[in-house]
This record gives C-alpha cells, sequence and structure tokens, in this order.
C-alpha cells in the first residue's frame, strides 16, 4: 500500500512495464517531480479499442497530498447535496486504519486538488469531514465537501462521477484514472477474488485487474471507471510488488477454502457498488439504512 516513490519513478520510466503496486505516495514527494505530471494524461497503449466503449478522461478526479481520489456521487445525490471525495482509507492524512477499525462523521479540513479532463487543475477543494474510512473487508475513504456539486459544477465546469449501485462483472473494460500522476491505466476486470489479505488487513470480494494496468504509487485512490457507462465500480488500491506472499506491498489471494495464491505484477481494487445504499438524505452517512452492508464501528 505504501512504499518509497524512487521505486514508483522507476517503474514508471520503463515505459509501464514495471510490477510496482497500486500505492499511496510519501506525503513528502510531490508528483511535480516527474514530467509526466504536469503534461495531459497518457492513456495505456494496451487498451483494446470498442466502438462502444466511451473515452475515459481525468475530469473528475483528484490529487490527494499522498494518492488519488475521484469527485462522485450517488444515484439518488441531489445537485444540492455537499459533494463527496472518494479514495482509499490507507490514503487518510491521519494515517492506515487498524483492522477492524471503522471511522464515521471526523472532522477533517483536507484539501483536494481537482482536474479538467486534460488533467489541469482548475480548483482547490475543502473537506468538512471524513464521512466514512475503514480498511477492514474495503479499502476506501468518504470525504465531505464544503461546497455542492451545484456550486463546483457552475464555478469550474466539472461534474462528479456516478458510483455504480451493482456488481461489475468480469471481462469489463475499465481504466484506472489517476489524479496524482494525471493519468490513465486502461485494462479489464480479470475476476472477482474471495479474499486478498495484505499485512494485517483483509478485504472481501476485490476486483483483480489484467495485466495491462501496471499502476504504481500514488495511483491509490483512483476511481476504477466503467468504460461503458463512465460509472465508478471500485477504488484502486494495491498490488501485488515483489513476489511476496501476503506482506505489505505484496498482497496474496484466499480462496474460500484457504489456499493461498500469489501473483506478481498482478493490482487489485476494492468494489464501491455497496456505496450508494449507506448514504441517504443529503448524502449524508446512515449505516442503518436498508441494504447498507459497510463494515460498521
Amino acid at each position: 500500500m505504501r512504499k518509497p516513490l524512487v521505486a514508483a519513478l522507476i517503474a514508471l520510466a520503463i515505459a509501464g512495464a514495471g510490477a510496482a503496486p497500486a500505492v499511496a505516495a510519501p506525503v513528502s514527494e510531490a508528483p511535480a517531480a516527474v514530467s509526466k505530471a504536469s503534461t495531459p494524461a497518457v492513456a495505456d497503449t494496451k487498451a483494446v479499442a470498442s466502438p462502444t466503449l466511451q473515452a475515459v478522461t481525468l475530469a473528475g478526479t483528484v490529487a490527494l497530498s499522498n494518492c488519488s481520489g475521484s469527485l462522485v456521487r450517488f444515484p439518488n445525490s441531489l445537485d444540492t447535496d455537499p459533494a463527496l471525495v472518494l479514495s482509499n482509507g490507507h490514503c487518510l492524512e491521519t494515517g492506515f486504519p487498524a483492522p477492524g477499525q471503522v471511522i464515521v462523521n471526523r472532522a477533517s479540513s483536507r484539501t483536494f486538488g481537482l482536474l479538467n479532463s486534460a488533467g489541469t487543475r482548475v480548483a482547490t477543494l475543502r473537506a468538512s469531514k471524513i464521512a466514512y474510512a475503514t480498511m477492514t473487508d474495503t479499502d476506501a475513504s468518504v470525504y465531505q465537501l464544503t461546497s455542492t456539486y451545484a456550486t463546483i459544477r457552475s464555478s469550474y465546469g466539472i461534474s462528479a462521477l456516478t458510483v455504480q449501485d451493482t456488481h461489475p462483472t468480469a471481462g469489463t473494460a475499465i481504466t484506472v484514472a489517476s489524479g496524482y500522476w494525471k493519468r490513465l491505466y486502461s485494462c479489464n476486470v480479470d475476476a472477482f477474488v474471495y479474499r486478498v489479505k495484505e499485512g494485517d488487513w483483509t478485504w472481501k470480494d476485490s476486483v483483480r485487474y489484467t495485466s495491462a494496468c501496471q499502476t504504481i504509487g500514488g495511483t491509490s485512490g483512483s476511481p476504477v471507471i466503467d468504460q461503458a457507462t463512465g460509472k465508478v465500480v471500485a477504488v484502486n488500491n494495491t498490488g501485488n510488488e515483489d513476489g511476496e506472499s501476503c506482506t505489505v506491498n505484496n498482497p496474496c489471494e484466499v480462496d474460500a477454502s484457504g489456499n493461498v495464491t500469489v501473483r506478481q505484477g498482478i493490482n487489485y481494487a476494492q468494489q464501491t457498488y455497496q456505496f450508494p445504499a449507506c448514504f441517504t438524505t443529503r448524502n449524508q452517512l446512515n449505516l442503518s439504512a436498508a441494504g447498507c452492508v459497510l463494515p460498521k464501528p
């Protein structure tokens, strides 16, 4: 989930051929250290073209100090609701949540750089609180902002990405859109993994990418976008870097029988279809709402 940025730079320099995981970049480093961070988004050339697919851009993504994220809304969100930012639980400014820990409605003034389709920073958005965050069963954080969707769209011309409220399917063409690196990675959903274990943390029903998505440090928290619908289906979070088994930066797969598989160079995301049911009127978290299955404190 976290590794020295130097390794990420090496992986990026080798024409995307490295096996670095999708992890958070150190807070002390800035994406400007790599020239590609200040240029328009570069699409992965391994993407399979199809006339039915949409062109995914960086519009609506955000750059955090150490990670990526996205401006999101749910199917029932209103334009007058406070806007939300989706990222990883391990990207929190306060550090990794402990196994079993669930954070709800904690004050935060964190800022996010909002990007347009070309990857240009057009605004700085500010949080009012961490609405929800955990690294138990999933690896996600949702920040509530001080601005509404309507205000952001009228001021900056950027609309939020919609989070899909149904389970994605294997084979789906996807794009991982990193606001930190201003880079797009295109591949497909390879499979859904019963459990992914990394260090002390375990995640359920994780998305495994095909090998074309060689995400690197700093892409943690990037939205995983269905190329056919433009909706967010998962949040990018990790990958096996060194071939080790079940250690930090080297997650393993565990099946229902307890068998462990290690796939060096393969990266993963956590599904997000569970979130819409847990955010109700005015985008407020309600873990008791009907259909809400997110882990509770």
